[in-house]
């Protein structure tokens, strides 16, 4: 069963989480995922990630001066669910877990 094609945004979303303390410049996601406007895609996930209190976006500026964005876990303590590539919630460790390899 082929997946289904996950939205730029998403993309975004799920490479912030993955790599925290990579972030994304404007550069990065044109050519990673196609973005043209990335400040744009990052004032459109914002609220959708900063709704809870449990992660905030970060922009800092590189030595050379561009704009790298970050999203930050601002949850203290460890995680008990996690989210798949198309933005579905799971138990870590559960039986949807997708990092989960069947014995």
């Amino acid at each position: 069963m082929p997946l289904s094609p996950v939205s730029k945004r998403r993309q975004v979303i799920n490479f912030l989480t993955n790599y925290p303390d990579q972030g994304l410049t404007i550069a990065e996601a044109k050519n990673r995922f196609g973005i043209a406007n990335l400040a744009s895609t990052i004032r459109d996930i914002a609220p959708q990630v900063e709704a809870f209190g449990n992660w905030k976006i970060e922009r800092t500026r590189t030595p050379r001066g561009k704009v790298r964005y970050f999203m930050r876990d601002t949850h203290e303590g460890d995680r008990t669910y996690g989210y798949d590539r198309e933005g579905n919630r799971y138990m870590i460790g559960g039986p949807n877990d997708p990092n989960m390899v069947d014995a």
